[in-house]
C-alpha cells in the first residue's frame, strides 16, 4: 500500500524550520527595504529611467560575483555564508537609513542598491544548497515547496508593511529601521542551526572548477529549459519596478494603495504554493512549466492595459499564482538533479538567472517606459507599452523555445 502524501513533512524538521524561518524574515526585510526604495527614487525624481538603473544596480554584483560565491558554497559553511550575507544586506539598511535621515543626494541610493546586490550574490547559493542538509532526500521536493511558500508569505507581508509604513509616517528610515531588527533575528536563526554536514568540494580551485556549475545546467537538459523557458517570460515583462508609477498615475492610489498592489503577486503565489504543498507531484513539469508562463505573460499584458485598481490587483494575483509554479518546478529539478558537491555552484547559477529575470528586467522596463513615453510624448502610454509590448514579446519567445525543446507538441 502506498504512504500517503505527508504536506507537512518538511515541516517537522527542526533546522529545516530554522533556515525556513530566517529565509522568510530575510526576504521580509528585503521587500519592506525595495518597496520603500522604489517609491522614494520615484518620489524625489520622477524618472522611469532611474527606477530601471535601480534594478541594474542590483543585478551587477549578482553577474560579476555570483559563480564565485556559489564556489565558497561548496567549499566553506554554508551556514556561516549566509550569516555573511546576512550582515552586509544590514550594512546596506543601515546605508539607506543615513541616506533618508540626511537627505543626502538620491544617486547614493544606487550605492548601497549594488551593496544589496553583493548581499544577494552572497546568500542565494548558500540558503538554497543549504535546505538538503535539514531535510531527508525522500522530503527535498517538500521542502522546496515549503521554502517558496515561505518566500511568497515575506514577498506578501513585506511590500503591505513598506507600504502601511509609508502611508502613515511617510518616512522611509522607519522601514530602512525596520529592516536591521529583522536581520540581525535572521544571524540569530541561522546560528541556532546545526545542519547535516556537506562535504566540502576538493576540486582545484581554477577557472574550470568555478564554471562547473554553468556547464552542469547547460548539460541537463530538463533543467535548462526550466531556467530559460521563465527567463524569457519575466525578463520581458517585468512591471514591479514600474508599480510607484501604475500607483500614482494611472490608478490614482497613495502609497497604501502602492503597498498592496506590491504585495498582490506574492499573495497569489501564496495561495497556488499552499495549493501545491497539498498535492502529489506533478506528473509532467515541462508541459505545466510551459502553461504556467503562458498565463503569467496574459495576465500581466491584461494588467498593463488595465485602469482599476481591483482589476490591476487581480491581474498581479494571478501572475504570482503563475510564477509560483515555475519557480516550484525550477527548485526541485535543482535540488534533485544535482550533486550535493556542487550545489552551490548550480544555485549561483541559478541565481543569475532569478536576478536577470527581476533586477535585469526592471532595468529592462524603466528603460522602455521612458523611450516610449519620449517618442509617443505621453508618460502613461510610455507605461502601458513598456509591459504591454515587452510582455508580447517574451510570450512569443518562450513559446516557440518550449515547443522547439518539446514541451509541447509542435
Amino acid at each position: 500500500m502506498q504512504d500517503a502524501h505527508d504536506p507537512y513533512a518538511a515541516l517537522r524538521q527542526r533546522d529545516f524550520r530554522l533556515l525556513l524561518s530566517s529565509n522568510l524574515l530575510g526576504a521580509m526585510s528585503s521587500e519592506v527595504q525595495f518597496t520603500i526604495v522604489e517609491w522614494e527614487i520615484f518620489e524625489r525624481t520622477g524618472s522611469y529611467e532611474l527606477m530601471g538603473y535601480a534594478g541594474l544596480a542590483q543585478f551587477l554584483p549578482v553577474l560579476l560575483l555570483a559563480l564565485p560565491a556559489g564556489q565558497l558554497a561548496d567549499r566553506f559553511r554554508r551556514q556561516r555564508l549566509l550569516m555573511l550575507a546576512h550582515l552586509t544586506m544590514a550594512c546596506t539598511s543601515v546605508g539607506l537609513l543615513l541616506v533618508s535621515i540626511f537627505e543626502l543626494p538620491a544617486n547614493y541610493i544606487f550605492i548601497f542598491l549594488a551593496l544589496a546586490g553583493v548581499a544577494r550574490a552572497l546568500g542565494m547559493p548558500a540558503r538554497a544548497s543549504l535546505i538538503p542538509q535539514t531535510v531527508p532526500p525522500e522530503h527535498l521536493g517538500n521542502a522546496v515547496t515549503w521554502s517558496s511558500t515561505g518566500f511568497q508569505v515575506a514577498m506578501m507581508a513585506g511590500p503591505s508593511l513598506g507600504g502601511l509604513l509609508l502611508a502613515l509616517a511617510s518616512i522611509p528610515a522607519l522601514g530602512y529601521a525596520l529592516t536591521i531588527v529583522l536581520l540581525m533575528t535572521c544571524i540569530g536563526l541561522v546560528s541556532a542551526m546545526q545542519p547535516r554536514h556537506a562535504l566540502p568540494s576538493t576540486e582545484p580551485r581554477t577557472l574550470r572548477t568555478l564554471l562547473v556549475g554553468i556547464r552542469f545546467v547547460w548539460a541537463t537538459d530538463l533543467l535548462f529549459a526550466a531556467i530559460m523557458l521563465d527567463l524569457f517570460a519575466v525578463l520581458f515583462g517585468g512591471c514591479t519596478v514600474l508599480l510607484p508609477a501604475f500607483a500614482k498615475e494611472i490608478l490614482h492610489v497613495g502609497a497604501t494603495g502602492y503597498g498592496t498592489l506590491r504585495a498582490a503577486p506574492a499573495i497569489g503565489a501564496f495561495v497556488m504554493a499552499l495549493v501545491m504543498a497539498h498535492r502529489a507531484p506533478m506528473q509532467r513539469p515541462g508541459r505545466t512549466l510551459l502553461w504556467a508562463v503562458v498565463g503569467f505573460g496574459m495576465a500581466t499584458i491584461v494588467f498593463g492595459l488595465s485602469d482599476n485598481f481591483y482589476f490591476s490587483f487581480a491581474m498581479l494575483f494571478l501572475t504570482g499564482a503563475f510564477d509560483n509554479i515555475s519557480v516550484v518546478i525550477r527548485g526541485t529539478l535543482m535540488q534533485i538533479l544535482t550533486p550535493d558537491a556542487m550545489r552551490g555552484r548550480v544555485a549561483a547559477v541559478n541565481s543569475v538567472f532569478i536576478s536577470s529575470t527581476n533586477q535585469l528586467g526592471a532595468f529592462e522596463s524603466g528603460l522602455t517606459a521612458h523611450w516610449f513615453g519620449a517618442v509617443s510624448g505621453d508618460r502613461q502610454l510610455g507605461l502601458i507599452g513598456s509591459v504591454v509590448f515587452s510582455e508580447v514579446i517574451g510570450e512569443i519567445t518562450s513559446q516557440r523555445y518550449g515547443r522547439r525543446r518539446g514541451l509541447v507538441p509542435k
